[in-house]
């Protein structure tokens, strides 16, 4: 009995299981599941969540079931990682709240925001019996996870930004390379051609370009050119160099990583880009400051605010404060894994089960996971126009 038709068998039985199956079931025939809907939890109507000890301790507890979780977040970090890293805590007791705690037991590990420490955490957690292991959130730790061996290591649904993924060590949040490809893949898909990427200069640079000339193969498009560009000269010896390059690309792709695209955007509009023939895509890390009047006319895919709305404001209501987007990724990674548990019992978390090819619907839209452990989103895909993002395309239903 293939998955998809084994969650619904279940979803037959005991309301608890249905819940837990229509939220992680992969529906038969091919099509995505449906696996986090928010649009099917119904906030009260599961018991609250167990917790044992608290935000202040280097381990806690969380559920009573028989399916065992390791999750490692950075709670005592300073700064942002640490206000992240309680906020996640928080999502996962709003998961366990909606459909986990009878089916899950989740040990918290502190990894304080330290490397070190989060790569021995993470070591101690894929020895340790775990059926899965969701986090770290530290990028080389979860890099260093991805490069251990072990046919027996348990999945892991690492919470690093920018993580690209590994063997069995799965990207969960979006990153630049995701987008970037979504952007670009969406103009190939209305008959672009040629494309240029411009992309920071360092170790992810590669990352982006292989995503990007992924993305534009389905299409029958070609990257032309990468050009990596460095923060000393503003993008604008990049720019130049693209124009000797490459003779009227049908669109720019404009990774920004840390830094601000708009140094890049000057050299651009100098050239006339955006322009009548040629289009400017942008990314989600464009996002991260205030849009400014220099991103009118780009294209940007992301994910999608009206599917993180339901648990966002759920998680008002309960924490009494403003979620963000890596509530929405935790949220995401506790109730897959109670789906699973639930639908196919503890025994079931393997590679296969994760990388189902339908995919699953969270609260951060349609995705899916690669064998080499990337992500692939569907997402909806976006104009600047007068410094709102206009919708241009809604997310596809599938893959």
């Amino acid at each position: 009995m293939g998955f998809g038709r084994q969650v619904h068998r279940l979803q037959t039985l005991a309301a608890a299981s249905v819940l837990a199956g229509s939220l992680l079931g992969c529906q038969s025939k091919g099509s995505v599941s449906d696996a986090l809907d928010p649009a099917a939890i119904q906030a009260g109507n599961q018991p609250a969540v167990v917790a044992v000890a608290n935000a202040s301790q280097a381990t806690q507890s969380l559920g009573t079931g028989p399916t065992k979780v390791a999750m490692l977040l950075p709670l005592s970090a300073p700064g942002t990682a640490g206000e992240s890293g309680r906020k996640m805590l928080d999502a996962a007791k709003l998961a366990m709240t909606d459909l986990g705690n009878p089916l899950l037991t989740v040990t918290v590990e502190d990894t304080r925001g330290d490397v070190g420490y989060s790569q021995q955490l993470a070591i101690k957690a894929i020895t340790s019996g775990a059926k899965i292991v969701i986090g770290p959130t530290e990028l080389p730790a979860a890099q260093h996870v991805a490069q251990l061996s072990g046919s027996n290591r348990p999945p892991v649904l690492a919470l690093a930004d920018n993580f690209a993924g590994g063997p069995g060590v799965y990207a969960v949040c979006l990153t630049e390379a995701d987008s970037a490809a979504a952007g670009a893949g969406a103009i190939a898909a209305k008959g672009g051609k040629k494309f240029v990427l411009l992309v920071p200069a360092g170790s992810n640079a590669g990352i982006v370009e292989k995503r990007v000339a992924n993305s534009l193969s389905v299409y029958g498009a070609t990257l032309a050119v990468t050009i990596p560009y460095s923060a000393a000269d503003n993008g604008a010896k990049a720019v130049a160099d693209m124009g000797s390059l490459v003779e009227m690309p049908d669109a720019v792709v404009v990774a920004s990583g840390d830094g601000s695209p708009s140094p890049i955007l000057i050299a651009l509009k100098a050239k006339g880009i955006p322009g009548k023939s040629t289009s400017v895509v942008g990314t989600n890390r464009w996002l991260d400051r205030p849009i400014d009047p220099l991103f009118e006319g780009a294209y940007i895919a992301t994910l999608d605010p009206r599917e993180t709305g339901p648990i966002a404001d759920r998680f008002k209501t309960t924490f009494k404060y403003e979620p963000d987007v890596n509530v929405a990724y935790a949220y995401d990674t506790v109730a897959l894994t109670a789906g699973i548990a639930s639908a196919l019992g503890p025994a079931s978390f393997s590679r296969k089960v994760f990388e189902n090819p339908s995919g699953f619907r969270g609260s951060t839209g349609l995705f899916r996971f690669r064998a080499d452990g990337s992500s692939e989103r569907s997402m909806p895909f976006y104009r600047i126009e007068k410094g709102a993002l206009k919708l241009v395309a809604k997310s596809t239903s599938g893959f």
